[in-house]
């Protein structure tokens, strides 16, 4: 078997603006994930670790770390240990972000939050407080894109409410993130958060609203303007097409006068 790449290469030309990616039939009849860039490809395992291996027969590095940490076996993580966990981590940011490209929220969701388990264990384990921080600045854009898969999974069955409640998770955990860190009052300097509110705004403003909502909507607007006929009418609304009791239907505000 020839060791030259260029026949792989033939007909995918780099383009330097863009992210280049594909799924192949691989010799041993698996599907692979390749990533075009300038000098050839990277090619990735869709399971498991990335390039294959199974470091001291686990799955992965982490993996093996972890088993040993539940087993009493490790205390802490030297700087030596951090860099090789980085290493590995850094496979799995190329799988997801190319997984991205190819709309497989699945594999972006499961390899991010296997990446956020990563920075909290380092974190909790990593020797050295550099160490554990080099991981862990990295939580606020895991955080982005596993939201982003997750809540693109969910807009993808049409369940917008799903897809805010997973968006609001992930803004708080961002949030928490700042705040662990003192930055609470920077927030319009995380680019993740600002994307994940953008998102959201959009998202509701585009989610359709049944009738029962909209009313809602309406009743809360006439409470607030002390518009008690106009909302009397509407909680009426609300009865005839929900058969709601009087109290069901105006639990969300005042009783009316």
């Amino acid at each position: 078997m020839g060791k030259d790449i260029t026949p792989s290469l033939a007909g995918w030309d780099f383009e330097p603006d863009g992210v280049n990616v594909r799924i192949v039939e691989g010799d041993d009849g698996r599907d692979k994930l390749q990533l075009r860039i300038d000098l050839g490809l990277m090619q990735m395992e869709l399971d498991g670790r990335p390039d294959g291996a199974r470091p001291h027969g686990a799955e992965s590095l982490l993996d093996w770390y972890e088993d040993r940490s539940r087993k009493g076996e490790l205390e802490e993580l030297e700087s030596e240990d951090c860099t090789e966990l980085m290493r590995e981590g850094v496979q799995y940011y190329h799988r997801y972000l190319s997984a991205f490209h190819l709309q497989r929220y699945d594999i972006v969701a499961r390899d991010t939050a296997r990446n956020l388990r990563l920075f909290a264990f380092v974190k909790e384990r990593a020797k050295h407080r550099r160490d554990q921080v080099e991981f862990d600045r990295f939580r606020p854009y895991v955080t982005m894109m596993n939201t982003r898969a997750l809540g693109l999974q969910a807009l993808a069955k049409d369940d917008h409410l799903v897809a805010l409640d997973l968006i609001d998770k992930g803004i708080g955990s961002i949030r928490d993130f700042l705040q662990e860190y003192g930055q609470s009052d920077n927030e319009i300097e995380c680019m993740e958060l600002v994307f994940l509110l953008r998102w959201r705004r959009e998202i509701e403003s585009e989610r359709p609203i049944g009738p029962v909502e909209r009313l809602r909507h309406q009743l809360a607007r006439a409470v607030a303007l002390e518009d008690y006929e106009e909302a009397a009418r509407v909680r009426d609304q609300i009865r005839r097409l929900t058969g709601e009791s009087e109290s069901a239907a105006t639990d969300e505000a005042p009783r009316l006068a």
